[in-house]
């Protein structure tokens, strides 16, 4: 999907508090025709944007956008962890993950990345991570290390746990993990994590931490998901601020980013089984061009899944987990 234009970005800046606005002040205040003003209004759909009109010529969205703002984030994160040196919010881009990774790869300074709108969104495996405007959280981190990349295994499995018990903390019950990075509720993706490395065999290295978190997405946002899905204003019927939950979710990750190194994944597994939804159900794990049957048995010291076949517990690294059909219920 093509990013927004900068015309379309700012009729959305002027239209997002969801008051009326009639197509000449819009006009005036963008500079440019009334009929530009319509066809970019028309296009806005593209972006998951709903927009009402109403004779002669008036625009408003519905619902209002709350646009994530630096201020406010630098305000909120204050509260939280503290402001990160590079805090960087975006009207667009093509990915938060591809930002960062391109910008260390330049030897450019890094640090916190936000959009509202990712024209080529990614999620694990080369998928394409649906990104509509202004309505969830797009978030990555870049954080250095001096040791090398084998040193952060199960890292993934720790930053789903943190945020995992952020959610949880604030009132969204049936939230759960799926190995190795999908943020569930009641069966449903809600979110997701992305973690790449860059770097040496023995260090340094860089991780770049990507978290995409399904917040105020209704269900015609979502028509071009391929599976079941849900957000966090869908589970409770409320408007969430952005700007809070972006704060929050990055002090999370940073938490453990600080952490890891010295602690590894031990001391968050067991709140990982807590989350698991995985744990004793029959699944079929597409690994390395060969399908495995077996029972998910939870994750290792080092966050494999360990899958039990034939009688013996098999660590699995990688792979496309699916539970197989037929089972419901854990056995």
């Amino acid at each position: 999907m093509l990013s927004p234009s900068a015309t379309s970005l700012a009729l959305l800046r002027l239209l997002a508090d969801g008051d009326w606005h009639s197509g000449v002040r819009l006009a005036e205040r963008v500079g440019v025709s009334r009929a530009a003003v319509c066809k970019q209004i028309q296009g806005l759909a593209r972006w998951g944007v709903a927009v009402q009109t109403q004779r002669p010529g008036g625009y408003r969205l519905d619902p209002p956008l709350h646009l994530l703002d630096r201020a406010r984030l630098e305000q909120e994160l204050a509260r939280c962890d503290g402001s990160p040196e590079v805090l960087e919010v975006f009207d667009s881009l093509p990915s938060t993950n591809g930002y960062l990774t391109a910008r260390i790869a330049q030897g450019e300074s890094v640090g916190v990345c936000l959009a509202e709108h990712q024209s080529a969104g990614r999620g694990r495996r080369g998928r394409v991570w649906q990104s509509p405007f202004a309505r969830n959280v797009y978030l990555s981190l870049a954080h250095r290390y001096e040791l090398g990349p084998a040193a952060l295994a199960g890292l993934s499995l720790a930053v789903g746990v943190a945020l995992a018990q952020l959610i949880t903390a604030r009132g969204v019950p049936g939230v759960g993990l799926k190995w190795p990075n999908d943020l569930l509720c009641d069966g449903h993706k809600l979110g997701g994590i992305l973690i790449e490395l860059q770097g040496e065999t023995q260090g340094p290295c860089w991780v770049v931490v990507g978290v995409g978190i399904n917040v105020n997405m209704q269900e015609a946002d979502g028509a071009a998901i391929d599976q079941a899905w849900t957000s966090l204003a869908r589970i409770n019927g409320e408007h969430w601020d952005r700007n809070v939950l972006a704060a929050q979710l990055t002090g999370a990750v940073r938490r453990v980013l600080a952490r890891f190194p010295d602690e590894g994944l031990g001391p968050w597994l067991a709140a990982y089984a807590q989350f698991d939804t995985l744990a004793d159900h029959p699944v079929h794990v597409d690994w390395a061009g060969e399908r495995l049957a077996g029972v998910a048995r939870g994750v290792d010291a080092n966050g494999a899944l360990l899958l039990e076949c034939a009688g013996r517990r098999r660590p699995v690294w990688g792979g496309e987990v699916t539970v197989r059909a037929g089972f419901g219920p854990p056995i």
